[in-house]
């Protein structure tokens, strides 16, 4: 889904309560799951949905809001491990070989985008109350969907916000149904913050590279300022008020190798499908209120697929206002 591109109408899932979701979102990265994780829950559904016979919508883009998280790990202490069970023996009584993930739970809410051509109003309210059973017996990110009992299931029931109007329309809608959502934070990209490093990086040291960058943007760095007078001194980070809660987010994948033919490598998951192999695409993003977002593109992740460049990523139209690009 495009900047350019409006989608007909949004779908949303709140407060769905996801227990044991996959918690290590990319090799070098772990905490809340990337948004692949996300477009491929939107790819199934838009599968299951076809197969259910609502044949007369397509899903373009997601936007995931989180009112929550707890990421099952030790406490206490600079290091921390992750909370794994204990995995069943094997015959001879040694454990057993499974490699377990790390894990969370989430409070999140999803956000779809739906494009319709021909969407009777009768046909919604029974297509939006089925595409929702459909997402109860799904996993999210790993994770399992948890039952509500009847008075949260009310407060739960999936809404469609109208984007068919004209743009203040869909603007004031847009706004009402972030209301709706708070509090929560919505992940969104910024690709801008590594542009921006990495021209500070290279007044010091011309070699500097996008993965330095990248590297300093995923850490706060501190050092000590003596100050005009000895004993005035203090710490002081490489982040300054107003610079918003920055993270490392993977955003997809780059081709390791030219696409084979399906069928032709050994094990591969889908026999019938083109098959490549890919290695983690690395970006920032941020977590920012939903009170901020001023339109639909600036929530929504799509994907950005360009098999010829050996690029697939999840993109997402978020641009910060003027003040903060100034700055």
């Amino acid at each position: 889904m495009k900047a350019d591109a409006h989608p007909t109408h949004l779908l949303v899932l709140p407060r769905l309560r996801v227990q044991n979701a996959n918690a290590i979102s990319s090799p070098l990265t772990h905490g809340f799951p990337s948004m692949s994780a996300f477009l491929g829950l939107m790819w199934a559904l838009e599968r299951k949905a076809v197969a259910a016979g609502i044949d007369c919508i397509s899903f373009n883009a997601i936007g995931a809001v989180s009112h929550g998280w707890q990421e099952q790990t030790t406490e206490g202490g600079f290091v921390k491990a992750f909370r794994l069970t204990r995995n069943p023996v094997d015959k001879d009584g040694s454990t057993a070989a499974i490699v377990e993930e790390g894990r969370i739970h989430l409070d999140v809410s999803l956000v779809l985008a739906l494009s319709a051509d021909d969407w009777s109003a009768e046909r919604r309210e029974a297509d939006v109350a089925a595409i929702a059973e459909l997402v109860a017996g799904m996993r999210v990110a790993g994770g399992t969907v948890m039952p509500s009992d009847h008075v949260v299931q009310r407060r739960r029931k999936p809404w469609l916000v109208d984007l068919t109007g004209d743009s203040e329309v869909r603007r004031n809608k847009f706004r009402d149904a972030c209301v709706r959502l708070l509090p929560g934070s919505a992940l969104v990209s910024r690709d801008d913050l590594l542009d921006q490093r990495l021209d500070v990086l290279k007044l010091g040291n011309a070699s500097a590279t996008r993965l330095d960058a990248w590297l300093s943007l995923s850490r706060i760095e501190w050092r000590y300022d003596e100050g005009a007078n000895k004993g005035q001194g203090a710490w002081q980070s490489d982040r300054s008020k107003g610079d918003g809660w920055i993270v490392p987010i993977p955003v997809g994948y780059g081709a390791l190798s030219p696409l084979q033919a399906p069928g032709s490598v050994p094990n591969a998951r889908d026999a019938s499908t083109p098959f490549r192999f890919v290695e983690s695409l690395y970006s920032m993003g941020e977590w920012i209120g939903l009170h901020r977002l001023r339109s639909p593109s600036q929530l929504l992740w799509y994907a950005d697929s360009r098999p010829d460049d050996g690029l697939y990523r999840c993109r997402n139209d978020y641009t910060p206002p003027r003040s903060e690009t100034q700055d």
